[in-house]
C-alpha cells in the first residue's frame, strides 16, 4: 500500500485556501501512485485556530467546507483531514480533536486524538475533549492505526518521565495495524527534529510497525512549522523524510519501501535561519502586508534582522531608516548605508537631534532641578519609534522590531520605543547565537560589514555608552538566562554551578522587574523551547 504525507502550509481560518492546499496535494499524491493522502493536524482549519475554536460558527463553516472538499475529492484517493468535531455527549469540553476519512465524496469515519497537550504553547484540554480507545482505520484490507501529534509523544521506553497515565499506541499497536498514522502540527524548536526522529525511531523498533508522521510547515503567529514529515520502518529505519521549511508531498509504499531522504541540515544555526526568514515571510503574508520597515542602527542586533527581512520579502520591499542622533557616531551611519547598500534595500535618514532639542524643552519646568538620565535616554529612543510607526502607517508596511532574547529578558529596551512595531524578528535568539548567525550567513557571502559584528554593542543613547555599563558580558549573561529561563533554576541553583552569586541575583532581578515590558512586547518568532511568547505566563504583580 501506498501512503502520501501531504505537508502542506495552511492559514488559520482560511478555510477555502486551505482545503485547496489540500485538495491540490491530494492529486499530487495520486499521480504518485498513493492509495491514502494524511494530511497535518487541523489542517483545514490551520493550527492553532486558539479561541476561534469557541466559536461554533467557524466549526460549522470548517465542517462545510470540509464537505465540498469530499466532493472535490471525489474521484480522487482517499484523505485523512485534521478538523475540529463537536462534541455530541452533554459532558465534556466542547469539541474533539479529529481525523476524518474522505473517500469517494463523502465522509467515512472519524477519529479522536487522545492526548491533549496543556505546556508551552499548548492549550488544548480548553477546546478538546480526548477519544477514548484505540483508533483503527481499515483501507483496501489493511488496518492502519490512527493518532494524532501528541498522542506519539509519550512512549514509556524513550521518555524518562512521562506526561500522561495511558499511551495511545500502545493500545493501537497490537490491534493487528499494518503502519501507524501520525496526523501532526509540532512547532520548531532549534534541535527539535533530532528528538523526533529519535523519538520516531524508537518507537517503531519497540512496536515493529511502520510510523508515518505527517507535519505541518510554514508560521502561525509566534509558531514556525518546520515540515520534515518522516516515515519510519519496523526496524526503526528512516525511510522518507520531507523537505525542511516547504511544502511537500512524501509518498512511501508500506510493500516495497526505498529510501526518499531530502537532505536536512540541523546545525543550529541553519535551522534557526530558515526558521526565522519562513515565520518573517509567513507572518507578513498572512497578516496581508507586502513590506516591511525597520530601524538601522549600524549594530548587530538591526543589521540580522534587516538580512532576514531582505530574504523573506525580497530587498525591495523592505525599507531602512537611519536616526541619527548627538551620540550616534559616524561608524555607525556608515554600517547601516554599508549594509543596506549590500542588501539592495531602500533607506531613509531622519536625523532627531532638532526633537531631541523640542522634547527638552518642552519639558524643562517639568524635569527642572533634576540632572539628565535614563528619562531623556529613553525620549531618544521613543522619538524613533514613533518615526518609524509614521512611517509604517503611511506605506501600510509592518514594522519589525529589532531587540534580541537577552535584551527582553532583562528589560534592556525601551517601552514604546525600540520595542514598537507588528513582529519582534529575533525576541527569541540569545545575542551570543546573534553573533554566531552573523557569521554563520557572512560565510555564505559576507553581506553584514564585519565592523557591525566587531565593535562593542550599544545604544548610543548618551557618550560612549556601551551595553556592558548596565549588563554583564552577553557570555555570562546568556548562560544565567539559559539556567533560569530554560531550565527554571533560581539563585542557589545557578549560584551552585558556579555562577557569581552577586551576578546572578541582579541578572534574575532584572528578569522579574521586567515582565510588565515583555507582556506589552510585539509577537516574536519561536524558535527555543522557552520563549517570551504564548507559553510564557508569569504574573506581573508579584513580591
Amino acid at each position: 500500500m501506498k501512503i502520501s504525507l501531504l505537508q502542506i502550509n495552511p492559514t488559520v481560518a482560511d478555510l477555502a485556501g486551505n482545503a485547496g492546499l489540500i485538495e491540490s496535494a491530494a492529486r499530487m499524491a495520486q499521480n504518485s501512485g498513493a492509495e491514502l493522502g494524511i494530511t497535518p493536524e487541523l489542517a483545514i482549519m490551520g493550527y492553532l485556530p486558539r479561541d476561534l475554536l469557541l466559536r461554533p460558527a467557524f466549526v460549522k463553516d470548517a465542517w462545510k467546507a470540509l464537505g465540498e472538499l469530499a466532493k472535490s475529492l471525489k474521484s480522487c484517493i482517499p484523505v485523512l483531514v485534521g478538523i475540529a468535531q463537536p462534541n455530541r455527549n452533554k459532558v465534556g469540553r466542547p469539541l474533539h480533536n479529529a481525523a476524518v476519512l474522505l473517500a469517494g465524496g463523502k465522509i467515512r469515519q472519524i477519529f479522536h486524538k487522545t492526548l491533549m497537550p496543556t505546556y508551552d504553547v499548548f492549550d488544548e484540554d480548553r477546546y478538546f475533549e480526548p477519544g477514548k480507545g484505540p483508533q483503527i482505520l481499515a483501507l483496501n484490507r489493511c488496518r492502519l492505526g490512527v493518532s494524532i501529534c501528541e498522542d506519539i509523544w509519550n512512549d514509556r521506553d524513550f521518555w524518562r518521565r512521562r506526561r500522561y497515565h495511558d499511551d495511545p499506541i500502545e493500545k493501537v499497536a497490537p490491534r493487528g495495524v499494518r503502519a501507524i498514522l501520525n496526523l501532526s502540527s509540532s512547532p520548531f524548536t532549534v534541535g527539535k527534529q533530532a528528538l523526533r526522529e529519535r523519538m520516531l525511531s524508537s518507537m517503531a523498533r519497540r512496536h515493529k510497525k511502520t510510523i508515518l508522521y505527517c507535519n505541518q510547515v510554514g508560521g502561525n503567529d509566534d509558531l514556525v512549522f518546520d515540515g520534515r514529515s518522516c516515515v519510519f520502518d519496523g526496524r526503526g529505519r528512516l525511510i522518507a523524510r520531507g523537505k525542511a521549511f516547504e511544502p511537500d508531498v512524501v509518498t512511501v509504499d508500506l510493500d516495497a519501501p526505498a529510501e526518499k531522504l531530502e537532505f536536512d541540515n540541523t546545525a543550529p544555526e541553519e535551522e534557526i535561519w530558515k526558521a526565522l526568514v519562513m515565520g518573517t515571510r509567513d507572518y507578513l503574508r498572512k497578516c496581508r502586508f507586502e513590506k516591511a520597515v525597520l530601524g538601522l542602527s549600524g549594530g548587530i542586533d538591526s543589521a540580522v534582522t534587516a538580512v532576514i527581512a531582505a530574504e523573506a520579502l525580497g530587498p525591495q520591499n523592505v525599507i531602512g531608516v537611519l536616526m541619527p542622533s548627538g551620540y550616534s557616531s559616524k561608524g555607525s551611519l556608515d554600517d547601516s548605508l554599508a549594509l543596506a547598500g549590500n542588501l539592495g534595500i531602500r533607506t531613509h535618514t531622519i536625523p532627531i537631534s532638532t526633537l531631541m532639542a523640542g522634547f527638552d524643552s518642552a519639558l524643562a519646568d517639568v524635569f527642572a532641578g533634576r540632572s539628565r538620565d535614563i528619562a531623556e535616554e529613553n525620549i531618544q529612543a521613543r522619538i524613533r519609534g514613533a518615526i518609524l510607526m509614521g512611517i509604517s502607517n503611511k506605506f501600510c508596511s509592518l514594522l519589525l522590531t529589532t531587540g534580541n532574547k537577552s535584551e527582553l529578558a532583562v528589560g534592556y529596551c525601551t517601552l514604546y520605543g525600540d520595542m514598537n512595531g507588528g513582529l519582534a524578528v529575533i525576541a527569541d535568539v540569545p545575542k551570543t547565537m546573534i553573533y554566531r548567525l552573523a557569521r554563520w550567513r557572512n560565510a555564505t557571502g559576507p553581506v553584514i560589514p564585519q565592523a557591525c559584528i566587531d565593535k562593542p554593542p550599544s545604544a548610543e543613547l548618551r557618550p560612549n555608552q556601551t551595553d556592558q555599563d548596565s549588563l554583564p558580558p552577553y557570555d555570562l549573561l546568556d548562560q544565567i538566562l539559559d539556567l533560569h529561563i530554560l531550565e527554571h533554576k533560581g539563585l542557589d541553583e545557578i549560584a551552585a554551578e558556579g555562577f557569581d552569586r552577586q551576578v546572578a541575583a541582579r541578572v534574575l532581578n532584572l528578569v522579574k522587574s521586567a515582565e510588565f515590558k515583555r507582556k506589552q512586547a510585539a509577537p516574536g518568532l519561536k524558535v527555543t523551547d522557552r520563549a517570551f511568547g504564548t507559553g510564557w505566563r508569569m504574573p506581573i504583580a508579584k513580591k
